[in-house]
């Protein structure tokens, strides 16, 4: 028992002392972390009053979070007694030996950089990349996520989508249509431009200036192919590109002419 009351009183001094380093570390940490919370909501606001772009708020606001909790992490560990040379040597060899382990990660970071900086699309732009097209819903740190024309999600990896080609729809206000239309060797084809022509510019949504055109594109095995080609707002676009093709089978039946679909002939000779 005396043994046991002796060593209770030689662990005082240590209880005492890293006791109250302890109960410091939990303080900082806790009222850290608020004062954080409360730093990152005001850093929010003041984005949000300087117009800054919807694609780089959640990065930004993303990444003065990250810092300030790492610096009240650092400074907890320092009202522990850590020594922070030896800490920093630490996280430097788990740095380096994270960073081979995650290179990929790490590209997709410097990829999301990129982007943000030089904006090849913003949130609300439909692109195709990657082989997928669709609307972007959020540029993050390490991902961008879309949502394509069939209502999916897809989530592309910022680093290959910093190094790879992109098709930006909306950077241009508007776009220009091309249609194929193919009719028979014997059908009248100033007939048939005549007709393509005036659904062309029979329709408001087609605009004027580019001025649309019709013009035989290709002869083919079994038909002459005609390209129907007009501009039309991005707004406009899809709804005019698929009324056209019903407004061709309805004018070309109209007029009789026709759509030929490929065929063959086949001669028989009878031999002597």
């Amino acid at each position: 028992m005396d043994n046991a009351i002796q060593w209770l009183e030689s662990l005082k001094p240590l209880i005492t002392e890293y006791g109250l380093r302890l109960l410091g570390a939990i303080l900082v940490l806790i009222i850290g972390l608020r004062i954080v919370k409360v730093l990152t909501n005001t850093f929010s606001k003041n984005l949000d009053k300087r117009d800054v772009s919807a694609s780089l708020k959640p990065f930004l606001k993303s990444l003065f979070n990250t810092l300030l909790r790492l610096l009240v992490i650092l400074s907890a560990l320092g009202t522990l007694g850590v020594e922070m040379t030896s800490f920093a040597a630490i996280i430097a060899a788990a740095g380096l030996a994270v960073g081979l382990a995650l290179s990929g990660t790490l590209q997709n970071f410097a990829g999301g950089v990129i982007i943000l900086l030089l904006k090849p699309f913003k949130v609300g732009e439909v692109i195709d990349a990657q082989g997928f097209s669709g609307t972007v819903l959020e540029i993050q740190v390490f991902y961008t996520i879309i949502k394509t024309f069939d209502g999916q999600h897809v989530i592309l990896p910022n680093g290959k989508l910093s190094n790879e080609a992109i098709k930006n729809y909306n950077r241009e206000p508007i776009r220009r249509m091309v249609i194929t239309a193919g009719i028979g060797y014997d059908d009248d084809i100033d007939l048939a431009k005549k007709i393509l022509m005036e659904i062309l510019t029979s329709d408001e949504r087609v605009l004027k200036d580019p001025a649309p055109n019709v013009f035989v594109a290709e002869l083919a095995d079994s038909s002459v192919n005609l390209s129907v080609r007009g501009w039309a707002t991005n707004e406009d676009f899809w709804g005019v590109y698929f009324e056209i093709f019903e407004k061709i089978k309805k004018q070309f039946d109209a007029n009789k002419v026709s759509i030929p679909f490929p065929q063959r002939d086949v001669h028989m000779f009878k031999e002597n």
